[in-house]
């Protein structure tokens, strides 16, 4: 029986020092790009593929991502009073009713794979999907990344990673595969390796942040030996699922924004205040001026 990607695993529980001082108290997923933070793109992104289950996996400073996706009773009060219906039916629309939210608190900071393993208890015998919020990914002219990649786990029924073409010389930032090609924008991974210096990349390819996993990856995790960093890396533990199942790599449509860098996020936050529906024109007017200063 074919199983559809219900879950979606959000690792959350990073320090994220790159933003410092902005992070210290409020985490990076919440950070705002126009009027909305981060982690609620990506939430947004999940919903739209069907999924209806979300699992944040926190750390100690992370209660703010709970408040979040928590319903605002005092708040939702003062706007029916006041008539603002608009904002009323924006902040009603962060939790849509058909969706749930759980959180898991990892109690070490030991890498992104020993973050997906405390997320076992809840996605249980299931395949799902991962999503890192520090990637946000736009298609303007179609179906969002994780829609297309449930596309492609529905076809193939196994692990789908999400990957991009990067600079070569920026290799050691990313996990890089090795594909064999099946159709033009899928390709069967045959190497996969964390951070490699570009010397020793098998290519340019890189696994970005959208995967979709079946539930044997959580036993590979279970036996995977800190790597990189000293940290469990889940790029190792994919390594080992490739021995037992087939793992694809999918070059999805759309433009990532590397929001875990300061550069990537205000390119966002450029872009996407020119596309906002109330802003775009006075904003595009400011930069126009400002670039004749």
């Amino acid at each position: 029986m074919n199983q559809k990607i219900k879950k979606a695993v959000f690792p959350v529980a990073g320090l994220g020092t790159r933003f410092l001082p902005a992070t210290k108290v409020s985490p990076k997923e919440m950070l705002p790009v126009v009027d909305k933070p981060l982690i609620q793109y990506c939430v947004e992104e999940a919903v739209a593929a069907g999924i209806d289950t979300i699992i944040f996996i926190t750390g100690r400073t992370k209660n703010v991502i709970m408040d979040h996706f928590d319903k605002a009773y005092e708040l939702e009060n003062e706007l029916t009073i006041r008539g603002k219906t608009g904002l009323l039916k924006t902040l009603k629309g962060i939790i849509p009713p058909n969706v749930s939210f759980v959180f898991i608190r990892q109690p070490e900071a030991l890498g992104l794979g020993h973050a997906v393993l405390c997320a076992k208890p809840a996605v249980g015998d299931e395949p799902f999907a991962v999503i890192l919020a520090d990637d946000l990914i736009a298609n303007r002219s179609g179906s969002g990344c994780m829609t297309q990649m449930v596309q492609q786990y529905d076809q193939n029924q196994c692990s789908v990673l999400g990957v991009e073409r990067v600079d070569p010389q920026e290799t050691d930032k990313y996990g890089i595969v090795k594909t064999t090609e099946v159709s033009p924008s899928v390709g069967k991974v045959d190497l996969i390796i964390e951070k490699p210096a570009p010397e020793r990349a098998p290519s340019n390819l890189a696994v970005v942040g959208r995967y979709i996993l079946t539930p044997a990856i959580f036993e590979k995790i279970e036996t995977t030996e800190r790597g990189a960093g000293g940290e469990i890396q889940l790029t190792d533990a994919i390594a080992a699922l490739m021995h037992d199942e087939q793992v694809l790599a999918y070059e999805f449509e759309g433009k990532r924004y590397d929001c875990g860098s300061k550069i990537g996020y205000l390119q966002a936050t450029v872009e996407f205040g020119l596309e906002h529906e109330e802003l775009k024109d006075d904003f595009r007017d400011y930069l126009k001026n400002l670039a004749l200063d």
